[in-house]
């Protein structure tokens, strides 16, 4: 909201730079895109994988998004 506040002049430059919203926004942005590569990462190895290498893992095709999932952002 802050950044958007700054777009439409609400804010000043030096009150979103003082409290470190930026700095803390490019973090998040890095821990998305960090987490979306695991995501993407564990997509692509499990469906790789055949369907008896991924029962023996206790996989299905069908749960794979949600074992990526967990993977990168935790259990819902």
């Amino acid at each position: 909201m802050a950044v958007l506040d700054l777009i439409h002049g609400g804010m000043h430059r030096n009150d979103i730079a003082g409290n470190g919203a930026i700095a803390k926004f490019v973090a998040n942005v890095r821990d998305h895109m960090a987490r979306r590569a695991v995501y993407r990462q564990t997509l692509r190895e499990l469906g790789d994988l055949s369907n008896r290498e991924l029962a023996d893992l206790g996989l299905n095709r069908g749960n794979i998004r949600s074992v990526a999932y967990e993977a990168a952002w935790g259990t819902k």
